[in-house]
C-alpha cells in the first residue's frame, strides 16, 4: 500500500508526516510512509490545501493535523477499502482479510 504525506515543507506538514509514521508503526503496517514537497501532486489530486495524506494516490485527509486516534481511524478505514477482500477465504481464519 502506498501511504504518502504531501505538503509545502511547513511545520504542520512535517508534523503530519511524523505522526503518520508513528501511527503506521503502531498499527503494525509494514509499508513505508513517503513524504513529498511536490505541490503539483496536490494540484493533480484536485485539492488546494496542505498537508495531504494520500493512500494509494487518493487524498484521505486534507489541510488538517488530526490527533492520533483520528488518524488511526482514517488509516484503518482506508486500509480496508484499499484491500481486495475474498469473503470465501477458507484457508485460514482471516475473515477475508488475507
Amino acid at each position: 500500500m502506498k501511504i504518502e504525506v504531501i505538503g509545502s515543507g511547513c511545520k504542520k506538514c512535517k508534523a503530519l508526516f511524523e505522526l503518520t509514521k508513528e501511527v503506521v508503526q503502531k498499527l503494525g503496517i509494514t509499508d513505508t510512509v513517503e513524504y513529498s514537497t511536490d505541490i503539483t501532486k496536490i494540484a493533480a489530486m484536485g485539492v488546494m490545501s496542505s498537508p495531504v495524506l494520500a493512500i494509494e494516490g487518493k487524498p484521505v485527509l486534507v489541510g488538517v493535523l488530526p490527533d492520533e486516534e483520528k488518524l488511526k481511524q482514517i488509516i484503518t478505514g482506508n486500509l480496508t477499502d484499499s484491500k481486495q477482500k475474498d469473503k470465501n477465504c477458507s484457508s485460514c481464519k482471516c475473515g477475508g482479510n488475507c
